[in-house]
């Protein structure tokens, strides 16, 4: 079971003066061009049953009407706006900004195309609070389209014992690497996660450099300066629509360079096994290898991937030979149906 601290207080309190105290939560709204569904994630934080927070909008130049749309939660005085005069072209630099800003003691980046339960920050905040060891807290997901239309839940767990994710739980940090974080990043949504400020700038934040796989990085940094907690209960609504980072994320084969450029950062821990180096090294052989035997990936991209898989195993060549068998011989039998489709249809 995961500790909660019922007696957590979730009210504003005012200092002798007058002046409004530190807010516990801080949350980040980074938008871009998401206009359409400001609306229903910003009704989703203000109506909140936990109301300690201050919310910082950011905007990244939309090139919709989503700046007029913001503006009109200037007068409330827990708002904060802060509008890019250029566009940072970085998801990642969006959340270092708005961490930055922060005063909370807590911090939700609350994705600007997504929604919340009302009692999101409640239930998270709770979680926090009784427990100082905990770096983060994150709830389940459940996907939905651009018409609010609910689809399935997000359970990213790729095999690694899926009733794990159907109870509560927290679990130590470098346990957590060990288990799963190795394998794939288990948190689909920033959206589902409120964390602790001081642990995110004590990790750096978040891996400008990346765009496809900078969270992974910092969940996994997060979870070496101690625990994570997770509620099975689902708070948070991720929407998946064709403008999602993720949904574009072939663009220049970041699927399969940034995994590995953040499993070499992990193997440099010097936390997993040598068991678990090995399977890293094989995991990601089959992810890289289809990919530079294909005849659709440019050259100039199957070097790339080159340098970043040897970058990352020191013998690449050695796990090579049993996918490139494996697509040799799919690509026979496909090829072999192919000729029996063409002779079938010739001899009728």
């Amino acid at each position: 079971m995961i500790p909660t601290d019922p007696n957590y207080t979730h009210r504003h309190e005012y200092s002798d003066t007058g002046r409004l105290n530190m807010p516990t939560v801080s949350i980040i709204v980074p938008n871009y061009n998401h206009a359409r569904f400001l609306p229903r994630r910003m009704d989703s934080i203000l109506r909140q049953t936990f109301q300690d927070f201050e919310l910082i909008l950011l905007d990244d130049c939309s090139c919709d009407n989503s700046r007029s749309i913001l503006t009109q939660y200037a007068e409330d005085p827990r708002v904060r706006i802060e509008f890019n005069e250029a566009n940072s072209g970085s998801t990642f630099k969006q959340w270092n900004k708005g961490v930055r800003l922060a005063k909370g003691k807590y911090v939700w980046i609350a994705e600007s195309d997504d929604y919340a339960d009302s009692r999101l920050l409640e239930r998270l905040v709770a979680v926090l609070a009784a427990d100082p060891k905990i770096a983060f807290a994150y709830c389940r997901s459940r996907c939905v389209d651009e018409a609010d239309r609910p689809g399935v839940f997000v359970d990213v767990h790729l095999g690694y014992d899926p009733q794990r994710w159907a109870t509560d739980f927290c679990d130590d940090g470098h346990d957590a690497l060990r288990s799963y974080f190795w394998f794939y990043n288990p948190i689909a949504n920033a959206s589902a996660v409120v964390f602790r400020k001081n642990i995110y700038e004590q990790v750096g934040g978040a891996d400008e450099t990346l765009r496809y796989c900078g969270d992974w990085k910092l969940w996994a940094a997060m979870v070496l300066k101690g625990k994570l907690a997770y509620l099975c209960e689902p708070l948070n609504y991720y929407r998946f629509h064709g403008a999602t980072v993720r949904s574009n994320s072939s663009d220049g084969a970041l699927h399969i360079t940034e995994p590995l450029q953040v499993l070499r950062w992990i193997l440099k821990q010097g936390v997993l096994p040598q068991s678990h180096v090995e399977k890293v090294y094989e995991w990601q052989a089959c992810m890289w290898i289809p990919a530079v035997m294909s005849l659709r990936t440019p050259l100039a991209l199957k070097w790339t991937i080159l340098r970043h898989a040897w970058a990352l195993d020191p013998h690449p060549i050695r796990r090579a030979v049993r996918p490139a068998l494996t697509m040799v011989r799919l690509r026979i039998r496909r090829r072999w149906r192919d000729l029996r489709s063409l002779f079938t249809a010739a001899r009728s």
